[in-house]
């Protein structure tokens, strides 16, 4: 019982954290703050976590995990390089679109004069999805024999800028501006324009 209760707690922290974060755009999170949120005295909080980096921590990986697991899921269900790159872009954009204050993390707005540790984990986590985008997009490429002219690496780093940006403008929006604004008629050219030659050669396959 003990041990479900602090883990009720944790979450019920973090969950505070992340209500903040969306409340208060651009200021920083005090720890007493946080207490008051939660309705807790400070050093309640530091019995769950030892830091506010560490709750910072709780919140990245909640993200890592959420996110990460749904790609595998989009990546074991859908055989197109093009399918999968516009659903795991969307599922990034729709994440953000309903966690703001989670998007203040990603984009680094929640963490100045934070550890640098916690930029790090921001920069590996944006890391690995540009190398799961430039695994798929290179495993079509080896597949189907494809000649682009622009290499898997190039055209991961220009999609994943093109998410993170929105992201961005989200944040500096103060969350007025959806990440998904217009998203469709951009991602309609970005496929047309760049990812035409991984699918139409799937298309013509699953034709034959």
């Amino acid at each position: 019982m003990d041990k479900t209760n602090k883990i009720s707690r944790k979450d019920q922290i973090l969950q505070a954290l992340a209500r903040m974060l969306e409340a208060a755009p651009g200021r920083r999170i005090t720890t007493a703050a946080l207490a008051k949120e939660v309705g807790v005295s400070e050093a309640a909080l530091y019995r769950h976590f030892p830091s506010k980096a560490r709750m910072f921590e709780g919140l990245i990986k909640f993200i890592e995990d959420t996110l990460f697991a749904r790609i595998t899921r989009i990546i074991n269900e859908e055989e197109s390089a093009e399918i999968r790159c516009q659903n795991i872009l969307l599922l990034i954009l729709t994440f953000c679109d309903k966690n703001p204050g989670m998007t203040r993390l990603l984009t680094g707005d929640a963490l100045a004069g934070e550890t640098e540790r916690l930029h790090q984990r921001i920069a590996q986590f944006f890391s690995r999805l540009e190398a799961q985008l430039k695994q798929i997009l290179r495993e079509a490429q080896i597949r189907e024999n494809l000649k682009t002219t622009i290499s898997p690496a190039a055209l991961a780093n220009l999609l994943l800028a093109s998410c993170e940006g929105r992201l961005v403008q989200f944040v500096r929006s103060e969350f007025k501006v959806s990440p998904l604004d217009n998203w469709d008629t951009q991602w309609n050219f970005l496929s047309k324009n760049l990812l035409e030659p991984y699918s139409t050669t799937a298309e013509t396959k699953a034709t034959v």
